[in-house]
């Protein structure tokens, strides 16, 4: 910047010498030109370095992470309490609002009472187990006695000694006993693949029964909200009586984080030619007039949404751009300096001045502009 200096007052010594001072050339509207045309172009060094070693932001704002507070409820619910103030500071786990336990309570109770009877069910299933067994002990029984009295009916029979309808009456008494065996059998099966019907370990219908009240209990615990991580509610218009849960068309609150808050700033691309991470950011905030803040750049977003095509079934078209209209610019975060980031609340914006090159000469004008910008917010806008 010094050598830009040195030609711009060597020239404008030249031109008062040649002109003004010693006359060699009459000065006239057309040198006038020449020389006003020369002169511009001179300062065109200033206004070059300004931009690439000091790049300059016109639009920067302070940003902090925000959640958006939904019931994480099945079914509309009561709001019974409000238990946080606005804009004020809350720790994570802290309660924030208590809805209606009553719904969930009961469903939990209806869970647990199946899950007792499930396990009870359990127990009857072995108990069915042994009593299908015993049956099929006893139909053997039967059996052995059938063929036993089928083989002495056979015997009287031949001998004439008993009528042949007990030959026939055991006979069938043989057939049903074997069906019955089977039979029992059956139930046997049945009963073992009830009780043997489990996952890790577990018996299936205990394991849904399980799963239900957990879910229930799941719904229970979340009547109670509380802050998903230190920060603070804005905009509190939740009020006991109003009711909220699945029918409720988005979150009920904004929880503003307080932590990892980041300035915004937009720049154009060319301008981030020799960004780069951990250089020197000065602020001035609208907030504060008359004050500059220090930060340092944490990361360039190389990217934007003018270069995204979102996927369809037609070829894109492409357009003129006329050249009034602004152009497509990148972000830079920068992170501020200072333990106490709460004095940089979210959206509040400024301008910004990175010094990609601290020693030299144009970080000195560009700190002069940015402290003239911070003192004129005084007095600009002018309202009363």
């Amino acid at each position: 910047m010094l050598l830009g200096f040195v030609i711009l007052f060597v020239y404008i010594v030249a031109v008062w010498l040649t002109f003004f001072k010693f006359k060699w050339m009459k000065f006239n509207i057309a040198w006038g030109i020449v020389s006003l045309s020369v002169g511009l172009h001179l300062l065109l060094i200033f206004l070059i370095g300004l931009r690439f070693i000091t790049p300059y932001s016109t639009n920067a704002r302070m940003i902090q992470h925000t959640i958006q507070l939904t019931p994480r409820l099945n079914e509309p619910t009561l709001v019974t309490d409000v238990l946080v103030e606005p804009n004020v500071l809350v720790k994570k786990g802290q309660p924030l609002f208590q809805f209606d336990r009553r719904p969930y309570e009961y469903k939990v109770r209806e869970y647990e009472a199946e899950l007792a009877k499930a396990k009870q069910n359990v127990k009857v299933l072995e108990a069915d187990i042994q009593l299908a067994s015993q049956k099929v002990v006893q139909k053997e029984a039967e059996l052995v006695y059938a063929r036993y009295e089928l083989a002495l009916s056979e015997k009287l029979a031949r001998t004439g000694a008993g009528p042949q309808e007990d030959v026939e009456k055991w006979s069938a008494r043989v057939v049903a006993s074997e069906a019955g065996i089977r039979e029992a059998m059956a139930e046997v099966e049945r009963a073992e693949l009830e009780y043997n019907s489990r996952i890790d370990g577990v018996n299936t219908t205990v394991a849904t029964i399980q799963a239900k009240l957990d879910l229930a209990q799941f719904y229970l615990d979340n009547t109670l909200m509380t802050a998903p991580e230190d920060g603070h509610v804005m905009n509190l218009q939740v009020r006991p009586g109003m009711v909220a849960g699945s029918f409720r068309i988005g979150a009920i609150a904004t929880f503003v984080c307080e932590s990892d808050r980041y300035l915004l700033a937009n720049y154009f691309q060319e301008n981030l030619k020799h960004v780069e991470e951990g250089q020197v950011v000065e602020v001035a905030l609208d907030l504060y007039p008359g004050q500059i803040f220090t930060g340092k750049v944490e990361a360039i977003w190389r990217g934007s949404g003018h270069g995204q095509l979102l996927p369809s079934g037609k070829l894109p078209k492409f357009h003129f751009r006329p050249l009034e209209m602004p152009q497509g610019q990148f972000v830079v975060a920068i992170r501020m300096d200072g333990d106490d980031q709460s004095k940089f609340p979210i959206g509040t914006q400024g301008r910004a001045a990175i010094y990609t090159d601290t020693s030299s000469g144009f970080v000195i004008l560009r700190k002069i502009g940015i402290r003239a910008y911070s003192w004129a917010n005084y007095l600009y806008p002018f309202a009363g």
